[in-house]
């Protein structure tokens, strides 16, 4: 397949209806789509399927973190982000203070899987945990 093809076929599938969604996932997969998978996520999971089998999936490395994720809700920290490494952010006139850990990140005596929990726990909204304690890529 060319770029060419890829795009087109990308294209076709951002209007594609559900049921011609569903019949690209097995035919993708060899599997039916998981239930209760809304439009837009079988969507989003069958266009990734197509350019991942052109282009390349994800890493090794980050195939493992996503698993071990999905298996124990704990992640090891990205190799920029050493354990014992420790994030300030003032939020409302309050400082909060995380801990990088091996198993990922504490705060308050808690341990989190993502620093996205943990600024979602302080701020009550979503937002992304790098972002929120000024991470972007490696840490500072």
């Amino acid at each position: 397949m060319t770029d060419d093809q890829i795009r087109k076929d990308v294209e076709f599938l951002s209007a594609a209806s559900r049921q011609e969604l569903l019949f690209r996932w097995e035919q993708l997969n060899g599997s039916s789509a998981p239930e209760g998978l809304s439009t837009s996520l079988l969507r989003r999971g069958v266009i990734y399927d197509v350019q991942a089998k052109h282009y390349g999936g994800l890493s090794p490395a980050h195939r493992k973190t996503l698993l071990q994720i999905a298996a124990s809700k704990t992640a090891v920290p990205p190799a920029s982000m050493k354990a014992g490494a420790r994030l300030v952010r003032e939020w409302n006139g309050i400082a909060h203070v995380v801990d990088i850990v091996e198993n990922g990140f504490r705060y308050r005596d808690k341990t989190y899987a993502s620093l996205s929990a943990i600024s979602k726990e302080i701020t009550g909204a979503h937002w992304s945990g790098p972002r929120f304690f000024g991470i972007k890529g490696k840490a500072r």
